[in-house]
Formats: structure tokens, C-alpha cells, sequence
């Protein structure tokens, strides 16, 4: 995936600091583990395909029930329907 960032401000001047002090080679290794650090903060084990991609479906469907209660079409699924209707064993 190839994105284009523009930084400016605090996060700036830590990406140069960390440039600075030999930390990172390059502005995109300091993206990478930034990316990594969240993940892992919110509990996405990149080092688990499995798990990272069971966290993301549950994410989406986190997102799909706050849509759907704004827009005022509530529907509740158990896990297991959950599982059966994504094809998770």
C-alpha cells in the first residue's frame, strides 16, 4: 500500500529526532513502527495472522453497529452468528 503522509508540527520534530539519533534509517521504518506500536496498544498481534484478522472483523462490525444505531436500524447478533455468518470456527 503505497500512502502519502504529510507531517508537520510535533510529530515532525519527532521524526526528525529519531532520524537524528540513528533510530530509524528512513521516515517510513518511523510510520511502520508507529503503525505497530497502535496496533499492539489496541491489542492487534501482528505477529497472528489469525488473531489480527478476527480483531479486524470485530472492529468492522464494531463500526457497522455504531452506523447502524445513528441511523436508527438496530440489529444484534449473537457471537455465534457472527461466526457463522463471516465463516470463523
Amino acid at each position: 500500500m503505497n500512502t502519502l503522509v504529510n507531517i508537520d508540527g510535533v510529530p515532525s520534530h519527532v521524526l526528525a529526532a529519531l532520524l537524528a539519533k540513528g533510530l530509524f534509517k528512513t521516515k517510513a521504518e518511523v510510520i511502520r513502527a508507529g503503525i505497530l506500536a497502535i496496533g499492539e496498544k489496541y491489542g492487534f498481534d501482528a505477529t497472528n495472522p489469525k488473531e489480527l484478522e478476527l480483531n479486524l472483523v470485530a472492529l468492522k462490525i464494531k463500526q457497522m453497529d455504531e452506523e447502524m444505531k445513528k441511523k436508527g436500524k438496530i440489529k444484534f447478533m449473537t457471537n455465534e452468528e457472527v461466526k457463522k455468518k463471516y465463516g470463523f470456527k
